[in-house]
């Protein structure tokens, strides 16, 4: 009985210098207002509450007074603001801090000394390079038996 051997030899080296790079997310502004018990006045006009003003996407809401309905009883009141980002005029400078409230930047890597080899025999050289880099080297030896 005679068998089909096949051997398999592959190598490789993959280098990997990172691009610069900036991811923003601008949040909008938010403004909440509840209560029970209470009137609201924007103080020209009873029982309404002010839609504020809007200046480069970023909302300043109106002044809300709230007065209790019955002296003595019970009653709730809260209100809620969260300041939006304004609406930039030009795009994100990488490493630089813009107005967003969620910014990731990273700066193009450096190579250095980055290299990589695979010797005919397998053995393998990576080099580390500077930052923003990565080597992957990868030998595979693959036998077969049927």
């Amino acid at each position: 009985m005679m068998a089909d051997i096949t051997h398999k030899l592959s190598s490789s080296v993959q280098l990997q210098v990172n691009a610069a790079a900036t991811q923003v997310e601008r949040i909008g502004s938010s403004w909440s207002v509840s209560g029970n018990g209470v009137d609201t006045t924007d103080g020209t006009t009873v029982n309404t509450v002010s839609a504020g003003t809007i200046t480069s996407g970023v909302m300043s809401p109106g002044t809300i007074a709230a007065t209790q309905d019955v002296p003595g009883a019970s009653f709730s009141y809260s209100a809620t603001y969260i300041q939006g980002d304004a609406v930039s005029q030009s795009a994100p400078t990488v490493g630089q801090v813009s107005n967003f409230s969620d910014q990731v930047s990273t700066a193009a890597g450096t190579a250095g000394d980055l290299a990589g080899t695979i010797t005919t025999a397998g053995v393998m050289t990576i080099t580390a390079g500077g930052a923003g880099t990565a080597a992957t080297g990868q030998f595979v030896n693959e036998l077969t038996v049927q």
